[in-house]
């Protein structure tokens, strides 16, 4: 990373290597309770490592993809929920509420150049703390005001949420006509959404967002986003022709998180609604996800082939967060639905055996990117984020009903404001007038997109962009 003010630099710590003597060997047995809580604390340690809130005042803020914020604090929350750890809930309690900034939707005004994407992530991280029952903050908005802001900005046109100029419905990519992907429609968005909008229906207990996400799946379906036949999920439509409503055909990109988003959704719908066709949309996917991504040839381990074939994954930072993130919807969809987990365990179980065998990076068990074939040299944050899902997501075996996702008929805490996220900001000003474009952040398609990020911090203004 460059600073523009490098006395600034403990801002953001995003490459804080292990400290001296703590070094674990991952060794990783997953029919041992105790075996997987060792190996999960020992991949959360070195996850942790990369990121610093202490002395920071801008705390959940990751300067190279400001999304990743959510992928680690997901990732903590996961953790936290396997294993009652409560070493890092400080911290994700601080930067998951301080992110959401001043109309509780996840559109702070230090993070411009937003997609719709990123933002259903942190919404994404808000439901999850509320179904977890992850402690609401002593003041501020709660976990479920904040994703509920979320769920309002992106039906909201004013807030460049869902709109029917291009493919007859659906989010774009990005939020605003200045970035690359704003005509395009990737499924992590609109997937993102369907699933944002089940668990708020299962969590409330409110067909209002049942209602959205029925409404996101047959646009989706329709668009052949997802394909009802083969079962295969594209990862972006665009304004152009072969498809319905001046919609281009889907692009044949696989991405395990697009897949996983669908899924989570179809899983939460059945939850909420009992209806046997979203059990079956449901099964469906995950078989569809399984033989896609969990590869003989690789001995079943999930595998984004998309760029783990080649050395994408290492270029492009957001790529590894993918496969991690499917794990762990993968973990909660057989809490959900219990009768799926004599599928879904398996398969946890060797992708995380796979996972355990890469994280031995240089003495101090740091996550390569391929869960196959050992340490791959490729560390970096994301894998490491990753690694520590996989770990958390393997522990399905130990836990019990009592760790089912909960609403508020099961003792969630319903206490929020269903207007959040309805002010409309600095973020949806169309006077607004952007800074130079500095920094390439992507948390979806397959494009890249170059994007600001700047930070009001302390009264002064950083720009970053990565080497």
């Amino acid at each position: 990373m460059r600073f523009k003010d490098a006395g600034h630099m403990a801002l953001v710590a995003l490459h804080v290597l292990p400290l001296a003597g703590h070094v674990y060997a991952l060794d990783l047995n997953v029919d041992s309770q105790e075996s997987i809580k060792d190996a999960g604390k020992t991949a959360a340690y070195n996850m942790m490592t990369w990121y610093t809130q202490n002395g920071t005042d801008n705390p959940g803020f990751i300067s190279r993809s400001w999304w990743t914020g959510a992928a680690l604090f997901l990732a903590c929350l996961n953790y936290w929920h396997a294993t009652n750890d409560t070493t890092y809930n400080e911290e994700v309690s601080i930067g998951l509420q301080h992110q959401g900034g001043a109309d509780g939707d996840y559109m702070p005004s230090w993070a411009i150049g937003i997609g719709n994407d990123d933002q259903m992530f942190w919404g994404l991280a808000a439901i999850t703390a509320a179904e977890y029952n992850f402690p609401n903050r002593p003041s501020g908005d709660t976990w479920l005001t904040l994703a509920e802001g979320v769920f309002n900005n992106q039906i909201s046109p004013q807030g460049n949420g869902w709109e029917t100029s291009i493919c007859g419905g659906g989010l774009r990519w990005q939020k605003q006509v200045w970035q690359p992907g704003y005509t395009l429609k990737n499924a992590v968005s609109n997937g993102g959404f369907f699933m944002l909008a089940a668990r708020l229906a299962w969590y409330t207990q409110d067909d209002v967002y049942s209602t959205w996400a029925e409404k996101v799946w047959n646009w989706s379906t329709k668009v052949d986003m997802v394909n009802t036949t083969t079962w295969a999920v594209a990862d972006s439509v665009s304004a152009g022709t072969g498809g319905p409503d001046g919609c281009s055909l889907p692009d044949n990109s696989r991405w395990t998180y697009n897949y996983g988003t669908y899924l989570s959704g179809a899983a939460y719908m059945y939850a909420y609604t009992n209806d046997s066709k979203w059990l079956n949309i449901t099964n469906s996917l995950m078989e569809s996800l399984f033989t896609t991504f969990f590869l003989p040839e690789h001995g079943g381990v999930i595998t984004d082939w998309q760029c783990e074939n080649s050395d994408r994954c290492y270029i492009d930072a957001n790529d590894p967060l993918f496969k991690g993130l499917t794990v762990s919807w993968l973990a909660d969809v057989a809490l959900i639905i219990p009768p799926l987990e004599e599928k879904i365990l398996p398969k946890l179980q060797v992708s995380a055996q796979g996972a355990a065998n890469s994280c031995t990076g240089g003495g101090q068990d740091l996550c390569g990117n391929r869960w196959y074939g050992g340490y791959d040299g490729q560390n970096s944050m994301e894998n490491a984020i990753s690694g520590s899902q996989m770990m958390s997501a393997v522990m399905l075996k130990f836990l019990g009903s009592y760790s089912k996702p909960v609403s508020t008929a099961t003792g969630g805490n319903a206490s929020s404001d269903p207007n959040a996220g309805t002010k409309q900001g600095s973020q949806s000003s169309e006077s607004t007038v952007f800074p130079p474009i500095t920094t390439a952040d992507r948390a979806g398609a397959g494009i890249l997109t170059v994007v600001l990020v700047a930070g009001a911090v302390g009264g002064s203004i950083f720009l970053f962009s990565d080497t």
